[in-house]
């Protein structure tokens, strides 16, 4: 039996330290929710959850541009939508002006109500609006918009719908006249061209918008399937981590109980000079 070195406490301290460790760790994954909570824990797990992470948040967000996306055409369909509605309007009243029992200041009363829808047309153009951008109004003239909704810094992840200028003059109605039954025939191909037009660009937002749905669709699912990949390389697994806190606590226990024996076995020595 020797005093100077007590090898049985100096291996139960060595016990109790690496418990006491472990006993900390699993304290801080189960408080956190996090089985990752710094590099020492898994620097390659770790990375690999930045990335994820980093593509998550890449991914909402294009969810959340092509919602904005889809509420600027939304908004212009809606627009639209009016002036639709005016044109068919203005098609009757040159339908109803080409009849040739038509006198003089009906006809002008025809033209008064055709030149109000044609300021309203206008008006609608050039006041529809989304978050500062006006795709009806002049100023849309050869300009396109772009949406981006990927997460990745990738051409193919771009979106450009183009935009149309809507006002009355851009549909060519600003010089339809209904004065006289030849007159009254012209506005009406006029109107028809306008309506065609309008039709078009309608169409083309429509299948821009349904696009755009599906996109939001998928990116929303990628997101979850990402996330619950990180989920399974970062996140604490609460059962697992609590049989481990529990297997600890107990092993600390008894590491601190063979300690303070370890420490008292020298006690012996006395005993035995006496």
């Amino acid at each position: 039996m020797v005093i100077q070195h007590n090898i049985a406490a100096i291996n139960s301290y060595r016990n109790l330290s690496t418990n006491q460790s472990a006993l900390s760790k699993n304290l801080e994954k189960l408080s956190s929710g996090y089985k990752i909570n710094r590099a020492g824990d898994d620097a390659a797990g770790l990375a690999i959850s930045e990335t994820m992470r980093s593509q998550i948040n890449g991914l909402n967000q294009a969810v959340n541009n092509a919602n904005d996306a889809i509420g600027l055409i939304q908004t212009a369909e809606g627009a639209m939508t009016e002036t639709h509605s005016m044109l068919q309007r203005m098609k009757t009243l040159s339908t109803q002006a080409a009849n040739g029992t038509y006198t003089e200041t009906a006809r002008k009363n025809i033209k008064a109500e055709i030149d109000a829808l044609n300021k309203e047309i206008t008006r609608i153009a050039t006041t529809t609006e989304f978050n500062g951008e006006k795709p009806l109004s002049p100023k849309a003239a050869n300009q396109a918009l772009t949406f981006f909704i990927g997460a990745t810094a990738d051409k193919t992840n771009a979106m450009t719908v183009g935009q149309q200028i809507m006002t009355a003059d851009a549909l060519k109605l600003d010089k339809v006249d209904v004065d006289t039954t030849t007159n009254a025939f012209k506005a009406m191909k006029s109107i028809d061209a306008a309506i065609d037009t309008v039709s078009t660009y309608r169409a083309t937002l429509g299948a821009a918008q349904n696009r755009l749905e599906h996109t939001v669709n998928n990116l929303k699912v990628t997101s979850e399937n990402i996330t619950s990949a990180e989920s399974r390389i970062r996140d604490t697994d609460m059962a697992d981590e609590i049989t481990a806190y529990t297997k600890n606590n107990i092993l600390l226990q008894a590491a601190q109980s063979m300690l303070s024996q370890s420490n008292a076995m020298p006690q012996g020595v006395l005993s035995m000079l006496q």
